[in-house]
């Protein structure tokens, strides 16, 4: 039987010293070791197989259902050289309050998205039944191993709910953890075992974002739903259903939509009824703005498809949205970007001292080009700018392209250069010229204008990919609900409110003067004074400010991956 919150202050009563004695027993002052018969029982002696030295050198407890700890065995190693090598969570014989209450938060962890088996949450109970005053006291090797399994799950507990279970560095993703780790010893002995109130002192670690918490609450609204049966399936129509149309299956489209929320409870809307119309379709085009379709209130296949996805996926999406939230610094020098690939959007943050700018973005192919995952600083901005065509696509594309039409490159806005930046003429294109163009002797490049590639403007943030934002001459892209086109990059549907965002601090740069130069007839670097954070991320799951929860499709299977990972409990591979 699990700890609940009602039972927990008799169940301290029972096992515990009284507050005053064991929070000072906690914090290590030496009132609280006044005999020599409890000195005894705190500490555990140099000799025998519950020698807690011992124990930690070897970095493997077989009470721990994921014995192996050998990840923390240097921080457990502090934490207890710092205590004089006392049990720090057991004392005369008895669980403290703080070890009662982080077991609590153990056998809580799936309200964090966390598994509370990787803390042993189901194995705690049985531990303090051996601690009870009712039973034979516990021996020095028995109370070792108990001191030492919770103070490894507390690690493990605290480090996962910061900086997340897995490295996104396995996934070659360009997100750094390392500056984000903490002193695991130094906060359990100063700040977590001598805390009248732990939930607050574990609080502090997790990410402080509204999102986050917004995604913490929605996981246990979906829990609870997966928790019951899912509604009956929808069957897939053979062909796409319209408002107005007859659909024999209504009966299970109204379970299913109420079930999710996107049919209210008290919506005018019979399942006996054949006629798919009214609220009911409402609801569908409510589902679908939720789950990034076509908002058009059409039951076609990637709808149904969508409305049956079964509620414990859901949960797991959730699930490792708050995993990757765990992975992104908790501050920022400036308000940075956001970049979220599966919801084919850009965002700033709310909260921040800057306007809130949200607009849709085109990323990289799935299966192809994929726009990676990754953080660094946007330092400047290229009005004009001329598109530097990346040799894999000169080769592939263009080079072949020019073979069979030697104009297509004057014909479509590019120039030839040499290694020096000199135009080498190539209309028509030569074979010389397209020897030199295979070779990579010569490089095309798209002069600047309204068809350029790259649109009248980019946003540089230098990194290892080459990847930038820029606008684009195709703006009707971004009228798709899928929009996974280019070839890594991102495209921005409007460059010139990013330009007036990513410029605010400098109040020359209006937003007449920022339209003026895209559509001069200069190529324009502005130098940004302070560098903007970036953020490339990947989350298929989106809790607005107002609760709605949004689903996208994983299109570059990194859910997948994420989940495989995490499936294979401690220790975790970084």
């Amino acid at each position: 039987m699990k700890i609940h919150q009602s039972a927990l202050a008799a169940l301290i009563a029972a096992l515990c010293f009284g507050a005053s004695r064991s929070l000072a027993f906690a914090a290590g002052s030496p009132a609280a070791t006044p005999t020599p018969n409890a000195a005894q029982a705190a500490s555990v002696t140099a000799q025998g197989p519950g020698n807690l030295g011992a124990l930690i050198a070897a970095g493997t407890l077989p009470d721990l259902r994921s014995p192996n700890f050998t990840d923390y065995r240097d921080d457990v190693k502090k934490f207890y050289d710092s205590g004089g090598n006392s049990l720090a969570w057991i004392q005369n014989g008895k669980a403290s309050p703080q070890a009662v209450a982080m077991i609590l938060l153990f056998q809580q962890a799936s309200s964090k998205g966390l598994n509370p088996d990787d803390y042993d949450a189901s194995r705690w109970d049985a531990r303090l039944a051996r601690l009870q005053p009712s039973v034979p006291r516990a021996s020095d090797t028995d109370l070792a191993h108990i001191d030492l399994a919770l103070t490894v799950c507390a690690m493990r507990y605290i480090s996962d709910l910061h900086v997340g279970r897995v490295n996104p560095q396995r996934f070659k993703f360009g997100l750094v953890v390392g500056p984000k780790r903490l002193d695991l010893a130094e906060l359990l002995r100063t700040q977590v075992l001598p805390a009248p109130d732990i939930p607050a002192v574990i609080a502090k670690v997790e990410p402080p974002y509204d999102g986050y918490r917004r995604a913490e609450d929605a996981l246990l609204t979906y829990s609870k739903m997966a928790s019951a049966a899912d509604a009956p399936l929808v069957p897939v129509p053979p062909k796409g259903v319209r408002p107005g149309d007859s659909f024999a299956s209504m009966a299970q489209l109204v379970a299913r939509l109420r079930q999710l929320g996107d049919l209210p409870s008290n919506a005018d809307a019979s399942a006996n009824s054949t006629v798919y119309d009214g609220a009911v379709v409402g609801a569908v085009k409510h589902f679908q703005q939720r789950h990034g379709l076509d908002i058009d209130g059409v039951l076609g296949k990637g709808t149904v498809t969508q409305l049956n996805v079964p509620l414990k996926t859901r949960v797991q999406q959730l699930q490792l949205t708050l995993e990757r939230y765990r992975w992104i610094r908790p501050d920022f020098p400036e308000p940075p970007i956001v970049v979220n690939i599966p919801e084919f959007q850009l965002h700033t943050m709310r909260h921040q001292p800057a306007n809130y700018l949200t607009m849709r973005v085109v990323v990289g192919r799935a299966m192809r080009t994929q726009t990676p995952v990754f953080a660094d600083n946007m330092r400047y901005v290229i009005f004009r700018p001329y598109w530097l065509v990346p040799p894999s696509i000169q080769r592939a594309e263009l080079v072949p392209k020019t073979r069979r039409d030697p104009d297509y490159l004057a014909d479509h806005g590019f120039e030839v250069v040499d290694g020096n930046g000199n135009v080498v003429p190539s209309s028509p294109a030569t074979d010389e010229v397209i020897s030199g163009l295979r070779s990579g002797a010569l490089s095309i490049r798209q002069i600047p204008g309204p068809k350029n590639a790259l649109g009248l403007v980019k946003f540089m943030f230098p990194n290892q990919y080459n990847v930038y934002m820029h606008g684009t001459p195709e703006q009707e892209l971004f009228a798709r609900s899928r929009r996974d086109f280019s070839h890594g990059c991102i495209r921005v549907e409007d460059p010139v409110a990013l330009a007036a965002w990513v410029l605010r601090d400098k109040p020359e740069w209006t937003v007449d003067r920022i339209r003026a130069t895209m559509n001069g007839d200069t190529t324009v670097q502005v130098n940004l004074d302070k560098p903007i954070p970036v953020l490339i991320l990947y989350s298929t799951a989106v809790v607005e400010p107002d609760g709605e929860v949004r689903f996208f499709d994983d299109i570059y299977g990194y859910d997948a991956s994420l989940a495989r990972a995490l499936a294979n409990g401690y220790p975790y591979l970084g």
